[in-house]
């Protein structure tokens, strides 16, 4: 096998090309379209206190996800930052085996530390590998905004799934998509 290539078999019986897992039918398999995009903080502005309708992720049936936490202009003061729960508390992951129950701290999936105030205009990520044993309900801990901020600070908080542990995800409203084109 020349370098590059990829082990292909084809199904003689239905025509159906599978390449390590991947049946395709006619067109090329796009692993950013094996994913879903959930929002589960829309972007805004918050003053002091706690970001408004955190929600959660349901994680069933996928094997990877990522918080992508988006920071847009802050205007805290020096010394405050964005936090979960508090502005000193670094963002961090909780779960749940329901929607409403008590969630709790997901093991090492925490930033570092709490979004300082010159942070913005950033991305931070955390991932989390579902096939270890975790609960089916993911979120980001109670987004938070510093005390000290005269505008406020804008926050968006976004999750991404992965490796779909049976049929991928087949158009953009599987996908968590309002719409999507394939170029």
């Amino acid at each position: 096998m020349s370098r590059g290539t990829v082990p292909a078999r084809r199904d003689a019986r239905t025509g159906i090309c599978e390449i390590r897992g991947y049946k395709l039918k006619g067109r090329k398999m796009n692993p950013i379209q094996q994913t879903k995009t959930v929002l589960l903080l829309k972007p805004q502005l918050k003053n002091n206190g706690d970001f408004d309708n955190n929600t959660y992720l349901d994680c069933a049936g996928w094997g990877n996800v990522r918080f992508l936490i988006v920071a847009g202009d802050t205007d805290v003061v020096s010394g405050d930052a964005i936090g979960s729960t508090a502005e000193g508390t670094a963002p961090l992951i909780e779960e749940c085996d329901t929607t409403g129950g008590s969630y709790t701290d997901v093991t090492s999936a925490a930033l570092a530390d709490a979004i300082d105030y010159d942070e913005d205009a950033k991305l931070f990520a955390i991932d989390v590998d579902l096939h270890k044993s975790h609960k089916r309900y993911m979120r980001v801990q109670a987004p938070h905004s510093a005390a000290g901020a005269s505008l406020g600070s804008n926050l968006c908080i976004i999750g991404i799934l992965s490796q779909p542990d049976g049929n991928a995800p087949a158009n953009a409203a599987q996908q968590g998509l309002e719409e999507l084109i394939a170029a």
